[in-house]
């Protein structure tokens, strides 16, 4: 199988999420992109994978992708609990509005 597709998917995932990172005000929504870049990342490990060994029974790609997934999830707890409490402070999840480590 050419890993082609696979890499090209990933690609397409990981420049639409910096374009939601770079583009987006609210918060949640980086949130959401910073996990398609994610994503992006765990298509390139198995790809690369079945790329490098595709005889043997070699899982690391797939390891990886579930470590990653769990630190995702762990990423995505945190970050929603800092949006809720900022929503809850400030009203707003714009993440122009919140300033509260400036000087």
């Amino acid at each position: 199988m050419s890993p082609l597709g696979p890499l090209l998917l990933a690609a397409l995932l990981f420049s639409i999420g910096v374009y939601g990172v770079i583009a987006r005000r609210n918060a949640v929504l980086v949130l959401m992109s910073v996990e398609l870049m994610l994503n992006a990342v765990n298509i390139n490990l198995v790809a690369f994978q079945n790329l490098l060994f595709p005889a043997e029974l070699a899982v690391s790609g797939q390891m990886f992708a579930l470590f990653i997934i769990g630190v995702a999830a762990a990423e995505v707890g945190v970050g929603l609990a800092i949006v809720f409490n900022l929503f809850r402070n400030r009203a707003t999840v714009n993440v122009d509005d919140v300033d509260l480590m400036r000087w």
